[in-house]
């Protein structure tokens, strides 16, 4: 890739995102002209029309769609590490407001802030801990931890782990007591311990995978938490089956306080990520704290 293709492919984003030559034209501070000459002269070079052109609008061809797309994943990456090359140094100031799912937080921000408020001690970190699905623009939140296939649409994310697998547990008192369990649909037939998402009226249903599909089960109890963690404890407590990521529950079911139900249908499902909007004009202060974070999973 030459220079020029780099500025034709931020020309056809620009045209793309704002709908219109006049409008894109302004923005890159070219004539309209101009912009015409380069969206031809890509074309002519790739071998294909990229935008559909009539009187009163413009719009990607499939080909136009697909380029634009891909590319501006590159350009925000590329863009990103600029941001946080440039928020390296020690004197960076500012605000940074952070979204965090729980366990989110516990694995990847609790371990990190200590060191990162001594690096950057004019640098404000407001962190909200909850498990709401909430929208991080509408919200005002720089960056956000959430696992991977909950993450909000037109977002540049960073994986933080690689897949992860949540496991049905119980202590062995409870299975004493009601028996085991062998498929996940014969969960209805025992005392599980619910859990509802922040925001949500009815109850998480548990989720498996059979053959490669996924599926849900409803499932019941007298216990309801917004915790998992607290769903553990009762579990361990014998009081029914909890679910939660493997990882969590793994030093439990070694020393032999709980024991993993239904495996087979436990399937991976993507991680913790990273995620924050794609601004063009990311603040020192959040570039340094993604920098961070980013780095810190790698070790």
């Amino acid at each position: 890739m030459t220079s020029g293709n780099y500025s034709d492919l931020l020309a056809l984003r620009c045209i793309i995102d704002h709908g219109s030559f006049v409008a894109a034209a302004r923005e890159l501070r070219v004539s309209r002209s101009a912009l015409s000459e380069t969206i031809r002269r890509l074309e002519r070079d790739i071998g294909v029309q990229l935008l559909n052109r009539t009187t009163r609008s413009v719009s990607p061809t499939p080909a136009g769609e697909r380029l634009a797309a891909r590319f501006g994943v590159a350009f925000e990456e590329i863009e990103a590490a600029i941001d946080e090359a440039g928020a390296m140094g020690a004197d960076v100031a500012g605000p940074v407001r952070v979204h965090a799912q729980r366990l989110g937080y516990e694995l990847f921000l609790r371990p990190l802030l200590p060191e990162f408020v001594r690096r950057f001690p004019r640098i404000g970190v407001e962190v909200q801990i909850d498990d709401a699905g909430i929208d991080i623009v509408s919200n005002r939140f720089d960056v956000a931890i959430r696992l991977g296939e909950m993450l909000d649409q037109d977002v540049i994310a960073f994986p933080l782990q690689p897949a992860i697998r949540q496991i049905a547990v119980a202590a062995p008192s409870y299975l004493n007591r009601h028996g085991l369990p062998h498929h996940p649909r014969a969960l209805r037939d025992h005392l599980c311990i619910c859990f509802r998402w922040p925001g949500h009226d009815a109850l998480y249903n548990w989720e498996f995978a059979e053959n490669g599909v996924w599926f849900s089960v409803p499932v019941s109890g007298p216990l309801t938490f917004n915790d998992q963690r607290a769903a553990l404890d009762a579990a361990i407590a014998g009081a029914g089956i909890a679910l939660w990521v493997e990882s969590e529950v793994r030093p439990y079911v070694e020393d032999g306080r709980l024991v993993p139900l239904l495996t087979d249908y436990s399937a991976a499902f993507p991680g913790f990520a990273l995620y924050y909007p794609p601004h063009r004009h990311r603040s020192a202060a959040v570039a340094a704290f993604i920098a961070a974070v980013r780095e810190a999973a790698k070790t």
